[in-house]
C-alpha cells in the first residue's frame, strides 16, 4: 500500500472528530456533541497529529486552539464530509422508490406487453416500487396527466410537447390492414386504402389514438370509410373482423392469422396485410408534466429516466416480434 493511501486510510475514521474539534476548539464539548468519552477525542487528535506529522491543536489557557496547519486542513475535511453526506442522501433518496408509487396512464394496447416490460425492468432494480395503473383512450390518458391524476402517460401518437408537457418517442411500428381470412386482399403482399373503399370499416371510437391515425389515413386517401362498428379496444375490433363483419386498421399483433380456421371455430380468422402509405405507422412514446427542478418525486424521476434511456432497447425485440422484422 502506498504511503499516501495508507495515511488516508488511517485518517478517514478521524475526520468527523477533527471537523467538530475545528468548530468547537474544545475537547470536552466535542466529546459531548459526538456522544463519546473525552479520552476518545484526545486519542483521535493524537493519532491524527502523528499521522500528519504536525500538531493540530495547542493548549491555550484552559482551552485549545487550532494550529495554522489545522486551519489549512479543516476546510478540506469539511468538504470531504459534505460530499460524502450528499452521496449518502442521494442513495437514501433513490432507495425511497421502494416506498413510492408511480401513477401510470396508458392506452389499452400497451397493457399486454409494452408497459409490463418496462415495469419489469424497473422492478428488477427497485423490487418494492409501487405502480397505480389506469388504462383508457389516448385523450383520457393525456387528460389524467394534465390534471395531475397521472405522473406519466404512455400513448400513441406521442403527446404533444408544450408549455406544461414534455414528451419523447420510444419506438415506431407499422399499422396493418386487418381483413377476414377469406377476404380478397388476404393474400396480397400490400394493400392501399382505395382497395377497401366499399368495405364496412371497424373503427375505434373518437378520442382513441388509433381513431386519429385512421382518420388521417383516410383523409390522405381522399374519402370517408363506411363505419360499421366503433369499438373501445383493438381486441374487439379484431374479433369483429375475424367474424367477417368488416375490415380494420390496427397495430400488428404478431400472431396472424388470428385463430385456426375450422368448422368448430365458426369460420373465424383474420389476416394482416401491410399498407402502402407513408402515414401507416404509429409512434409510441412517453409524456410527462413539466415540474420545477427538484419537485418531481424520486420514484417517478427514476422510472422516467430509465424508460427514456433504455426503453427503445428494451422494446426492440417486442417490435420485431410483432412486425416480423
Amino acid at each position: 500500500m502506498e504511503a499516501d493511501h495508507k495515511q488516508l486510510v488511517q485518517l478517514l475514521p478521524l475526520l468527523p472528530v477533527l471537523a467538530e474539534l475545528g468548530r468547537t476548539e474544545h475537547v470536552t464539548e466535542t466529546a459531548e456533541l459526538l456522544g463519546v468519552p473525552q479520552s476518545t477525542v484526545s486519542r483521535a487528535l493524537a493519532r491524527a497529529s502523528a499521522v500528519i506529522g504536525t500538531d493540530l491543536l495547542v493548549r491555550d489557557g484552559r482551552g485549545v486552539r487550532l494550529t495554522p496547519a489545522a486551519r489549512t486542513l479543516l476546510p478540506y475535511i469539511e468538504q470531504a464530509l459534505a460530499e460524502f453526506q450528499a452521496g449518502l442522501d442521494l442513495v437514501r433518496n433513490e432507495s425511497e422508490v421502494v416506498r413510492g408509487r408511480i401513477s401510470m396512464s396508458f392506452q389499452h394496447t400497451f397493457g399486454e406487453a409494452t408497459l409490463p416490460l418496462l415495469i419489469s425492468a424497473f422492478r428488477s432494480r427497485h423490487p418494492g416500487a409501487g405502480f397505480v395503473l389506469s388504462q383508457g383512450a389516448r385523450n383520457a390518458c393525456l387528460e389524467q396527466l394534465a390534471s395531475g391524476e397521472a405522473d406519466l402517460a404512455l400513448t400513441a401518437p406521442v403527446g404533444t410537447a408544450g408549455r406544461n408537457l414534455e414528451s419523447a418517442a420510444l419506438y415506431r411500428e407499422p399499422l396493418r390492414l386487418v381483413v377476414h381470412h377469406s377476404h380478397q386482399l388476404a393474400g396480397r403482399p400490400t394493400a392501399a386504402l382505395a382497395d377497401i373503399g366499399n368495405d364496412p370499416f371497424v373503427a375505434l371510437e373518437p378520442g382513441y389514438g388509433m381513431r386519429s391515425l385512421t382518420d388521417a389515413l383516410f383523409r390522405e386517401a381522399g374519402y370517408r370509410p363506411r363505419i360499421a362498428f366503433e369499438s373501445q379496444d383493438s381486441h374487439t375490433a379484431r374479433g369483429l373482423v375475424s367474424a367477417g363483419l368488416g375490415v380494420s386498421i390496427l397495430p400488428p399483433d404478431g400472431d396472424a392469422p388470428g385463430r385456426t380456421v375450422s368448422p368448430e371455430t365458426g369460420n373465424l380468422g383474420w389476416v394482416e396485410v401491410p399498407l402502402g402509405s407513408a402515414l401507416a405507422y404509429r409512434e409510441v412514446g412517453l409524456t410527462w408534466r413539466r415540474r420545477k427542478p427538484g419537485t418531481e418525486p424520486v420514484p417517478v424521476r427514476l422510472f422516467r429516466e430509465m424508460v427514456l434511456a433504455e426503453g427503445p432497447r428494451l422494446l426492440a425485440g417486442l417490435v420485431r416480434q410483432r412486425t416480423g422484422r
